[in-house]
This record gives C-alpha cells, structure tokens and sequence, in this order.
C-alpha cells in the first residue's frame, strides 16, 4: 500500500500534543502542580495562606499549560523541515519505505519499538523520543486505515 501525504499545521500541532501529554514525566508534572494549585486553593479558602501563594501557583499552573499545549508543540513545528515536505510512504513487507524529493528512507519494521493511534495520525516510535508521524486522513477510505492498522499492529512488536 502507497499513500501520499503533507501535514497540516493544526494536525501536527495536536499529534505533538498528543505525544506531550503521553510522556510519563509530563504527565507527573501536570499531577504534581495541579496537586499543589488545589492544595493552595483549599488553604487559601481556609485563610492560611495569603492570597500572594495561591495566585503564584495560579501563574505556575497557566504556564505550564500553556507551554504544553502551544509553545512546545508549536517550536517543535517551526524548527522542523520535516513537516513542509511532501512524502511518498509504502508499507511494504520489509518494513516502511519514505521517499521525498531529496531521497528516500527504508525502515525494517523491528526498527520500530512501538507505535499508537491518536485522532489524525499514527505515531511510529522508534524510541521513547523519536517518532514519524503517518497522517491518516492521508489513506484513500477507512478499509485502507484499518488495514494499515491491523499492519502496524502484527509487525511491530
């Protein structure tokens, strides 16, 4: 199967985010300074702190969030070529070949550690931190999704 495929900056935008907020030391964090943002609320309701701490927990908190779902997604997007490209992908049973106009790119399929399916894309890892993005509203219909799924999921362990 052969698909040809761009990606679009909304999309990319959510798959990263996506990516983020799977982390498990992301998803800690946000734990953590909700869990402290609440605890500052609840001592400021019972007067034991002053207003100072529970607003600067506050800020903390709209930081974060806002980092995570904007600025990093979105320097991550910038600083890449990868997504101004145009591809030309093939599952094939060897692995994933990926070709552009600058060359091309065969990936055996234990090249891959794992791989997981988010709204508008599939998300293959080569690790904990490198990843391809495979655009799904890319594939002709949805028997050509499912297909493509049921692939991933018997190739890569």
């Amino acid at each position: 199967m052969t698909i040809h495929f761009g990606y679009k900056k909304k999309q990319v935008l959510d798959g990263l985010r996506g990516h983020f907020f799977g982390r498990p030391e992301i998803r800690i964090l946000v734990i953590i300074i909700n869990a402290f943002a609440l605890l500052s609320a609840i001592l400021l309701a019972f007067k034991v702190i002053q207003p100072l701490p529970f607003l600067l927990f506050s800020v903390l908190w709209l930081f974060l969030w806002v980092s995570i779902q904007r600025l990093l997604p979105l320097s991550i997007y910038r600083r890449s070529s990868t997504f101004q490209d145009t591809f030309i992908l093939s599952f094939e049973e060897r692995g994933i070949l990926l070709e552009t106009a600058r060359g091309s790119q065969l990936w055996g399929w234990e090249d891959f550690s794992s791989f997981k399916e988010t709204l508008y894309f599939f998300h293959l890892y080569f690790d904990a931190r490198s990843f391809f993005l495979i655009p799904k509203d890319s594939f002709n219909d949805l028997t050509d999704v499912q297909a493509a799924r049921q692939m991933l999921k018997d190739r890569i362990k």
